[in-house]
């Protein structure tokens, strides 16, 4: 049998790795939700764990969600005693951004699982160097379930339409008060809370203000989105800028299940599967966007489109995750042999 725990959240990349195993026939161990309260939230989660003790059998299977406060390595150890395997997909690794754990304290509890789902080949050279020993899958990019359909309009626009969505505020986006000068000859449509209009001094800039991400899917036109953190144009910078050279933001799968193509910044651990599958630009700055556009063709803007298209289905039906269990599937049985 397998199992997962279901992780009561509003972040979108954990309901949707619920929603897959779901949809792949586990079995959900967490059957009673006691409240959104911090004391409903702790106990939908201990009596979930508890599920372990009275659910799971030897040569069973639990997948688990990682960071998963407070009673991650609890599950595991529950898992492993009643003779279970563990799966464990990385959203975060606390001693790589917010540093509230050391390098060797992250690998002890992630030793406790049989195999790692991770974001990409950057991160999984990480936690190797740093002495993980079981079986590892790269997920490449994180899956996006909606069930809306991308907008239908003509490509490209003139002048070029590049979008921005997310959290504007200039505590992780100061470099959106930085581009007057920076773009000139396309526009940046921004949506998401936290913009300081007043501050606005780019005029080919414009703020639309907050939607739904399903009506980001099926209403927006544009012909990139742009991937980029930090407080400068020239290259991402500060905690959120070293994070994305280990992570893959959701921000890029945002974009392609929109089957809008990405501009991601070269030093990112995403430009590697952008390059490879023709997804969109990769750019050493955001000054560079503006070269690199205007070199453009309008067959090779129809290429990452069409490959932009063919990546928002994939990440439709979850495609990557799956592939990422269909290999801890694979690993667990060579591992009995």
């Amino acid at each position: 049998m397998k199992y997962y725990i279901e992780i009561a959240t509003i972040n979108k990349a954990k309901r949707d790795i619920d929603e897959i195993c779901r949809l792949e026939g586990y079995t959900n161990l967490t059957r009673h939700n006691f409240g959104e309260s911090g004391v409903g939230r702790f106990l939908t989660k201990l009596f979930a764990v508890g599920n372990i003790l009275a659910s799971l059998k030897k040569g069973d299977t639990l997948v688990l969600q990682y960071p998963m406060k407070k009673f991650y390595k609890t599950a595991c150890r529950l898992a492993r005693a009643k003779g279970a395997n563990v799966v464990t997909i990385i959203h975060d690794l606390g001693a790589f951004r917010r540093k509230k754990l050391t390098p060797a304290q992250e690998n002890r509890r992630l030793a406790l699982t049989d195999y790692l789902i991770v974001h990409n080949p950057t991160m999984r050279d990480y936690l190797l160097q740093h002495g993980f020993k079981g079986g590892i899958h790269c997920l490449q990019i994180f899956d996006y379930l909606s069930e809306k359909s991308p907008a239908q309009y003509p490509t490209p626009h003139t002048p070029r339409k590049v979008v921005y969505a997310g959290n504007l505020g200039r505590w992780r986006n100061e470099f959106l008060y930085k581009l007057d000068g920076c773009v000139k000859d396309y526009s940046i449509d921004l949506y998401g809370k936290g913009f300081d209009e007043a501050q606005n001094r780019c005029k080919q800039m414009h703020y639309h203000g907050f939607i739904s991400s399903d009506d980001f899917i099926s209403r927006v036109e544009a012909d990139f989105g742009i991937v980029w953190d930090g407080d400068s144009t020239t290259e991402c910078t500060g905690a959120w800028g070293e994070y994305l050279k280990i992570n893959n933001p959701h921000k890029t799968s945002f974009y392609l299940r929109a089957a809008v193509p990405v501009i991601v910044w070269s030093k990112a651990a995403m430009a590697p599967f952008v390059k490879e599958n023709n997804l969109g630009l990769v750019v050493d700055s955001i000054e560079q966007i503006e070269e690199r556009l205007a070199a453009l063709t309008n067959e090779e803007y129809a290429q990452m489109k069409e490959a932009a298209t063919a990546m928002s289905k994939r990440l439709a039906d979850g495609y990557h995750f799956k592939a990422g269990i269909s290999g801890a599937d694979e690993y667990l049985a060579n591992k009995k042999q």
